[in-house]
């Protein structure tokens, strides 16, 4: 797993728009890049997809870009498999790249541990942020600690986010 100030692995994954997706060209266009491991029958990411849409929709003018990638093992999750991904970021209206990870060796390089996970970047592909969305899966009108937002806000101003660690909350990748 990339430590806090340092560079993320590199990847070049399909998503489920048909085009291949590398986190360089993410990189290159963006000025910050949240990279979240997630699947489709995770109830935690679940609860989480209005938000991640609407982190998507109110930061892409400030130069971000949140990119969810499916990792689990699509054999024993078939809901996770690359045709159920393409449903789901339709069904959802997903305004973000949804890539799939058939390998899992994205998620092992990264050190991801449940779904979601968050690692956040900057225009370097430093590790800025990584952990959990916020801190209350459940309602998102009890929300106290949005991390992501704090940490993207931080970011973009050129400063280090307050906290840079929490816990991901959620399943637990499933390896095969």
């Amino acid at each position: 797993m990339p430590k806090i100030g340092q560079k993320a692995p590199d990847f070049t994954l399909p998503g489920v728009d048909g085009t291949d997706h590398s986190l360089a060209a993410l990189l290159a266009s963006h000025k910050a890049v949240a990279v979240i491991f997630s699947c489709n029958h995770c109830p935690y990411v679940r609860a989480w997809e209005e938000r991640m849409i609407a982190i998507q929709r109110d930061y892409a003018a400030r130069g971000v870009t949140l990119v969810a990638i499916g990792s689990n093992d699509a054999t024993r999750y078939p809901d996770d498999d690359f045709a159920h991904m393409k449903e789901r970021a339709e069904e959802q209206g997903f305004n973000f790249p949804y890539l799939r990870d058939e390998t899992q060796e994205i998620a092992r390089a990264y050190g991801a541990t449940h779904t979601p996970h968050v690692f956040l970047l900057d225009a370097q592909g430093v590790l800025r942020y990584q952990g959990a969305i916020d801190d209350n899966y459940e309602d998102p009108g009890s929300v106290e600690f949005a991390f992501l937002r704090d940490a993207l806000d931080a970011v973009l101003d050129g400063k280090t986010p307050k906290v840079t660690v929490t816990d991901a909350v959620g399943c637990t990748i499933k390896w095969k």
